[in-house]
C-alpha cells in the first residue's frame, strides 16, 4: 500500500500570533517556522500583515479604530484556518492589547488553539534593522504614527512565549516557537 502526500499531512490547526514592533523579526521567524512545519507534514499559511493590508484591509488607515478592525479581520481568518486544520502563522504588529485579547477570545470560543509570541526586539535594534525604511522616514519627518516611536505599542503582559530576536538567530527563534508548539501537542 502506498502512502499519498495527503495522508502524511498533520491536520491539527492552530494560530501562532507573532506580535512586536516593525522590523522586530516577526515575518522572518514566521517563514522560517513555516518551512520547518511544512517539512513535518503540517498544512501552514503565513498571514503576513503587509499582504493583508494590501488585499483584505485596503483602504483602512492607521487610526486606532482601523488598526483594531484590521487585527480582527486577520484574527477571523486565522481562526477559520486553525479550525480547519491549518497552522496559521500571523506576523502582525497588533499594537493594542484589547485587539489581541479579542482575537484570543475568538479562538477560545471556537476551541481553536492560539499561541501568542511576543517578538520583543527593542526599538533601538528595530530602527537599525529598518527593513522597510519606516524608522528613517519617521526620523526625517516623512512619516507619523510609527508604532513604538510616536504611536503606542502595548507589549503583551503574559505572552505564551517571549523572543528577544537580537540575542539569537532566526533559526533559534523559530526553534523556540516550534518547541512550544511541540510541548502543547501542536507540532
Amino acid at each position: 500500500m502506498t502512502t499519498t502526500t495527503e495522508e502524511l499531512q498533520v491536520t491539527t490547526g492552530a494560530t501562532v500570533w507573532l506580535t512586536g514592533l516593525p522590523s522586530a523579526g516577526k515575518t522572518t521567524i514566521a517563514y522560517e517556522l513555516a518551512g520547518r512545519l511544512r517539512e513535518e507534514g503540517h498544512r501552514v499559511e503565513v498571514l503576513d500583515g503587509d499582504e493583508i493590508r494590501e488585499f483584505i484591509s485596503a483602504g483602512l488607515s492607521f487610526s486606532r479604530e482601523d488598526r483594531h478592525t484590521n487585527v480582527q479581520r486577520i484574527g477571523f481568518l486565522a481562526e477559520l484556518l486553525a479550525r480547519n486544520g491549518v497552522k496559521a502563522l500571523v506576523p502582525v504588529i497588533a499594537p493594542y492589547a484589547d485587539s489581541r485579547e479579542a482575537v484570543r477570545k475568538r479562538h477560545q470560543d471556537s476551541g481553536a488553539p492560539y499561541v501568542e509570541v511576543h517578538v520583543a526586539t527593542p526599538v533601538e535594534v528595530c530602527s537599525v534593522r529598518d527593513v522597510k525604511g519606516l524608522y528613517a522616514k519617521q526620523a526625517a519627518g516623512e512619516l507619523t504614527g510609527l508604532t513604538g516611536v510616536d504611536d503606542p505599542y502595548e507589549q503583551p503582559e503574559s505572552p505564551d512565549l517571549r523572543i528577544e530576536s537580537q540575542h539569537q538567530t532566526v533559526q533559534e527563534s523559530a526553534a523556540a516557537v516550534h518547541a512550544l508548539l511541540t510541548e502543547r501537542g501542536l507540532a
